[in-house]
């Protein structure tokens, strides 16, 4: 796997309680089989390029079926032959905060 993945994903046009439309996203996610992490501010989803922009493009779709104006921020990490990085990362900097 390459490829490491934050996004976030919510429609700015349905009101103040936003989780039934992200639901629709982690749940897409999810499904992917994919390995992926959720957060309280984004889902970090990691895999093959091409695989993790089709997921990104089905939550989008999605969303996109009754949000008319959707916020969306997608940060990427690439390696080439690396995975297990969702874990090995975090794993490095908890490493070196050992006393």
């Amino acid at each position: 796997m390459s490829v490491v993945v934050d996004l976030a994903m919510f429609p700015v046009d349905k009101g103040e309680h936003l989780s039934p439309y992200v639901s629709r996203a982690v749940r897409i996610i999810r499904q992917s089989g994919l390995p992926y992490t959720f957060g309280p501010m984004g889902t970090s989803i990691e895999g093959e390029w091409d695989e993790v922009m089709n997921v990104v493009s089905l939550c989008f779709q999605a969303m996109s079926d009754d949000c008319h104006r959707i916020y969306m921020t997608i940060k990427a990490d690439y390696q080439k032959d690396a995975e297990n990085r969702l874990s090995g990362k975090i794993k490095s900097v908890e490493e070196k905060l050992r006393p």
